[in-house]
């Protein structure tokens, strides 16, 4: 148990679905922008480009010596290789949708936690296996949830669980970004037990 007072802790983004992950812990934070250029270098495949951009991103934002930083990236990579973005648009998430039907797509999740000069990070990997899809309800799908901002085109945490034959992976969170078990990991290589630390204070 830390006598020490209650660090800070700050959420390296804005997305309301990370949020949202975070909140499930009960403990204090801030979210802020981090204005991290994510275009991949030459070469770089998803779980480096993940765990990269994570890293600047818990960097990229001014923090206090004592303070937390937790970045966060993601990728989805479908069957074919192809890295799928956050759609934008009904036509682009028809794409992803289409070529994920019936397939196998890859969800990497970069996790990054820093505290003044230290920093660790992590990928986290979960695998989401789809049912061959209709148009009909692909279409019917992007109406109804519209989402245009989630990589892959879907929220698992929403209507998108209709889409899946299965599931692989440790935690579920990561399929939104903020995988809790790896951040969990991450806390304790700065001597910090989230239930008795930081929870409910």
């Amino acid at each position: 148990m830390h006598n020490s007072p209650i660090p800070k802790i700050i959420l390296a983004s804005t997305s309301r679905y990370r949020q949202e992950v975070l909140r499930k812990l009960n403990i204090a934070f801030v979210a802020m922008g981090s204005n991290v250029n994510e275009t991949p270098k030459p070469g770089e495949k998803a779980k480096q480009l993940v765990e990269r951009l994570a890293r600047e991103k818990a960097k990229a934002v001014f923090a206090g010596r004592d303070d937390f930083v937790i970045g966060s990236d993601q990728a989805a990579v479908a069957a074919d290789g192809t890295i799928f973005g956050k759609p934008l648009i009904a036509e682009k998430a028809r794409e992803q949708l289409a070529l994920s039907s019936g397939n196998q797509v890859i969800f990497y999740t970069g996790l990054a936690l820093k505290r003044g000069k230290e920093i660790y990070s992590t990928v986290e990997t979960f695998i989401v296996n789809f049912r061959e899809l209709s148009k009909e309800e692909i279409e019917n799908y992007i109406k109804i949830e519209r989402p245009f901002n989630c990589a892959g085109s879907f929220k698992s945490e929403g209507l998108g669980i209709l889409l899946f034959d299965s599931l692989e992976g440790r935690d579920p969170n990561a399929l939104i970004g903020m995988p809790l078990i790896a951040l969990n990991e991450l806390f304790s290589y700065f001597n910090i037990n989230l239930l008795t630390d930081l929870v409910g204070k």
